[in-house]
């Protein structure tokens, strides 16, 4: 069985069990959900008739986006994004598909928990199926974004999900046990933080490799790093930067969150423009 420590990145193996010692020693409670944001809870059905819930926001007929949760679950963090999401320039429809079934974890070790216990070929079916009912339901096209876990998971949708229009994922890169970036078959644009310690995941010599796998691919992509910053720097909210204190992440610089967000609003709107 795995074991992760600091100096190690999570090993995405989708068949196989794997332990995480987690880094974060500290525990803590936060809000599991976000705050009054008019998210739509809807159900979605996959190929194989299993269903999951799913949160959807935005214009009706506007680009879709699926938008891929941290280890934490369906909290506040990832409805924040999503929520950013739906006002960036025109605006995008965001819809959150919950993969861990409801479950929120409320500290390092519950999350680390769901983490250990989620169905990685499961998620990948999510995902297709969110693309499908965004495109099925006004969005004329329809991209995938994730952070940590979901970055992975956006990346591996770019290889193994039918009809993603384009891709852009924060900090994580999947196992080539679950997708080899160099099959990717969609536009792909990643971001990562230059002091990111999760070896062999996201960090800087993670971000080379992806780099060089998407040219490999052909497909079109940017690979940006962030100087002076560390892994989940996108996350601004004031529950979230006290998180990532308690985590041994202090880093704040504004201005790279906010160059990251103009940055995947410009490679959105150019793949999923009507």
């Amino acid at each position: 069985m795995l074991r992760f420590v600091k100096s190690s990145a999570p090993k995405f193996f989708p068949t196989k069990p794997f332990r995480i010692i987690s880094p974060f020693a500290s525990r803590f409670s936060v809000r599991s959900m976000a705050d009054s944001a008019p998210f739509n809870k809807i159900q979605i059905q996959r190929d194989d008739n299993t269903t999951f819930d799913a949160y959807v926001i935005g214009k009706e007929d506007a680009p879709g986006i699926v938008v891929l949760q941290e280890w934490w679950g369906v909290d506040f963090e990832i409805k924040n994004h999503a929520a950013m999401i739906s006002q960036i320039g025109l605006g995008f429809k965001a819809l959150i598909p919950d993969l861990y079934r409801g479950k929120v974890g409320l500290d390092v070790a519950e999350a680390q928990h769901l983490f250990e216990g989620l169905d990685w070929p499961g998620a990948v079916k999510d995902i297709h199926a969110s693309v499908d009912w965004l495109k099925a339901n006004g969005s004329k096209k329809a991209g995938v974004t994730g952070f940590c876990m979901g970055g992975a998971l956006a990346i591996a949708s770019s290889v193994l999900v039918p009809h993603v229009d384009a891709v852009v994922a924060f900090y994580g890169v999947p196992s080539s046990e679950l997708a080899d970036p160099a099959q990717a078959k969609a536009p792909v644009q990643a971001h990562f933080g230059e002091l990111d310690n999760f070896v062999g995941f996201s960090d800087v010599t993670a971000a080379k490799a992806l780099e060089e796998k998407l040219k490999a691919s052909g497909v079109p992509h940017e690979v940006h790093i962030y100087p002076g910053n560390s892994h989940a720097f996108m996350n601004r909210s004031p529950e979230g930067i006290n998180r990532r204190k308690t985590m041994g992440l202090p880093d704040e610089d504004e201005a790279s969150v906010q160059l990251a967000w103009s940055r995947f609003q410009s490679w959105m709107t150019k793949y999923l423009s009507n």
